[in-house]
């Protein structure tokens, strides 16, 4: 490990599924010497991608859980994480953004910004990561970079200031001129391993000049000195990556490459622009939370002599216990030393420590400030911090999404019981967005995702790794409900039998509210209702949130307010105001017109242009509201929100569509009310399974 952290770049790769992530980290790789042969995600030897070590990852040629490894390119030592793209897999690239200093936003020549690509740049805007954009494929057909570079200023509101041009487009594609140096470069050898400069193609010389004239121009926005060697004609390659690097690390804009990572062409710039441009861990401004002063913000400093502060960000459990990777922001990690856990105050005796290579590791000594690394047999969860004996800093975990999706579980034998809940164990303990409870109704297991495919997944490594025979049911739709109208209440609880009894009243009303789950509001004014009663009588209605009182489905977006109420000197007591609000809510909520809302999923279908009309109307079936279609050269993208739960299945309906042609993606978007006939359909059946348990 470089002992100078300028040296050190922590950098993620991220983008929408098929963009070729994988790839491009597998061409990284072989060209900085970590593997001496180069292997395709879904190649034919069989072999896979370095980063896919999973046999589920190799069997379908998509990657499931992001993979850590490290490299040096040119005296720089640089940590990659190689991130999923599918949004059922969104906490992996949640907790590989948290503890990262910068990314690559992978983006395909073809098929541009797509959702996905939305939703992991509003992952790196909330963990404030600077990030550069590689448009991959331009050896595809329909390969546009000019349209991509469009949409990442349209849709992503970024400034994006393109670097490079490439020479020659689709199957033309020979390599790039880069416009800081105003050379041409072509890559040569059967892995594009040598690089030939020459001079650029005349053809091509008046748009490089523009394109350069542009990238001068936006540069010297933020740098004096550019602006004035461009007045005076005297512009370096410093002064550029300069001016680019000030404003590349305060996300002021976005530097964008081009190539193509399966045909090894536009790699090594790439890795020249990650060491030029992307920060080192002291370019980033890192803070934690002291625990013993009301969670003030304690700055971090990237120093390995400071007392330790480091962030447990992923744990898996492999054949030697537990592995859990951490991100050390200050201090050193040492073999041997003694760390607390500040978020469970347990005390750890390290022992060994490794740095991961994909699925392989490394023994070492120590981490270093800024590195990152993992650690064997400790105990903890996702998003733990450890800390040097003595003190109690805390650092903010990732962001977790909340499942959408959810299947009963049943299993054929006692011993295949046992192996479930053995993998339940691990897997909710490695994924936060991955659930599981037991219905005390049915007594069935009931395992909640973020889609088909996490499901599917997880049932499947429960049959490879723990040979537990399991079989699922239908899968089931997170609906939630909740109120459309104001109703008011006033309720009073009593109670006598004998000795003190129990005596609460408290008036005011519900109503509805947007974005929020529970709003409770205290406008009780000369003590009608004494203030060590209040949250008594919050706690009573949160209890009445769990089941509603409709369809026992959870309740959201409503606002309890109380305004008036009565106690008795005896009588009273936060038992009886926590029933008086139970109360208030089964008499009032009826009143209130529930509703019941289902997740509404944004879907986008990428199909050839002459299946267009048969998707549409497969979507319209579906209660699906098309927002639009465009054209991107022989393929049509199409854009509709749909209920999850016309979705399921859909995937097959897709393909024998259009001949396996087409394929979509989907993520959350929103909660909405269910239409009449649909909510009096999930009635009907509520009765029915509660016959069925009676």
């Amino acid at each position: 490990m470089i002992a100078d952290q300028s040296k050190v770049r922590n950098i993620g790769i991220s983008a929408h599924i098929d963009s070729g992530k994988t790839t491009l980290t597998e061409r990284v790789l072989y060209y900085t010497h970590r593997i001496h042969a180069m292997h395709d995600v879904k190649g034919k030897d069989g072999v896979g991608a370095t980063m896919d070590s999973m046999e589920l990852e190799k069997e379908r040629g998509i990657t499931i859980t992001s993979a850590a490894t490290f490299c040096q390119w040119k005296g720089y030592e640089i940590n990659i994480i190689d991130t999923p793209g599918h949004v059922d897999f969104t906490i992996e690239v949640e907790r590989s953004l948290r503890v990262l200093d910068g990314a690559i936003l992978v983006l395909c020549a073809v098929g541009g910004v797509q959702s996905q690509s939305i939703t992991v740049d509003q992952q790196m805007k909330r963990y404030k990561v600077p990030r550069i954009a590689f448009i991959n494929k331009c050896d595809r057909s329909g390969a546009n970079p000019d349209r991509v570079m469009r949409q990442l200023s349209e849709k992503l509101g970024h400034n994006a200031v393109a670097l490079q041009i490439p020479i020659g487009l689709e199957a033309d594609l020979e390599g790039i001129v880069d416009l800081v140096s105003m050379k041409a470069l072509y890559f040569d050898g059967d892995n594009g391993e040598s690089i030939r400069e020459e001079k650029i193609p005349t053809h091509l010389m008046a748009s490089a000049l523009e394109k350069r004239e542009a990238l001068i121009d936006i540069a010297s926005m933020f740098s004096d000195e550019l602006m004035e060697a461009a007045l005076e004609e005297s512009v370096t390659e410093e002064l550029i990556y300069a001016a680019l690097r000030k404003a590349t690390l305060t996300r002021e804009i976005t530097p964008v490459l081009m190539g193509s990572a399966y045909k090894n062409k536009g790699i090594q710039p790439l890795l020249d622009t990650v060491t030029h441009l992307l920060p080192c861990p002291s370019d980033v401004p890192n803070e934690a939370l002291d625990r013993d002063n009301a969670e003030q913000p304690v700055a971090l400093v990237t120093d390995s002599k400071k007392p330790l502060v480091a962030l447990a960000f992923k744990l898996e459990d492999g054949q030697y216990g537990q592995l859990t990777y951490v991100r050390v922001y200050q201090g050193k990690l040492s073999k041997g030393s003694t760390i607390i856990n500040a978020n469970r105050g347990r005390k750890i005796k390290v022992g060994r420590l490794v740095r991961m290579h994909a699925d392989q590791m490394e023994d070492i000594d120590a981490i270093p400030a800024g590195y990152i690394g993992a650690l064997f047999g400790v105990d903890c969860a996702s998003g733990d911090t450890f800390v040097q004996p003595g003190m109690n800093l805390s650092l903010t975990s990732m962001f977790v999404p909340e499942p959408v999706i959810s299947l009963a579980l049943t299993t054929k034998d006692n011993q295949a019981q046992v192996n479930v809940s053995k993998a339940l164990n691990r897997f909710t303990k490695e994924d936060p967005t991955f659930r599981t409870y037991v219905n005390q109704e049915t007594g069935e297991t009931i395992i909640e995702g973020m889609g088909e495919l996490h499901l599917e997944i997880y049932i499947e490594r429960m049959r490879r790794e723990y040979k537990a025979q399991v079989e699922t049911g239908q899968p089931q739709v997170a609906y939630r409900e909740t109120i459309t109208r104001m109703s008011e209440f006033n309720y009073t609880h009593k109670k006598q039998t004998g000795g003190a009894g129990q005596y609460g009243r408290i008036a005011g009303f519900i109503e509805p509210v947007e974005d929020e789950e529970f709003v409770f509001e205290n406008r009780i004014v000369g003590g009608a209702i004494p203030t060590q009663f209040i949250p008594a009588c919050e706690k009573g209605f949160r209890q009445c949130l769990h089941k509603g009182p409709k369809l026992e489905y959870p309740v959201t977006g409503i606002k309890v307010v109380i305004d008036d109420g009565a106690s008795h000197s005896v009588d009273s007591s936060e038992m009886a105001f926590m029933a008086a609000a139970r109360g208030a809510f089964m008499e009032t909520y009826p009143k209130a017109r529930p509703v019941v809302l289902e997740p509404i999923m944004n879907v986008v279908v990428e199909t050839p242009s002459e299946f267009q009309g048969a998707v549409m109307g497969s979507l319209n079936q579906r209660r699906g509201m098309i927002l639009g279609s465009q054209d991107e050269g022989p393929m049509c993208v199409i854009e509709a929100r749909i209920p999850l739960a016309e979705m399921f299945g859909y995937s097959t309906v897709l393909r024998s569509l259009t001949q396996g042609k087409a394929q979509f993606t989907m993520e959350f978007s929103s909660y909405k009310p269910v239409p009449q006939s649909i909510t009096d359909d999930l009635i009907k059946k509520a009765s029915e399974a509660k016959k069925k348990v009676a």
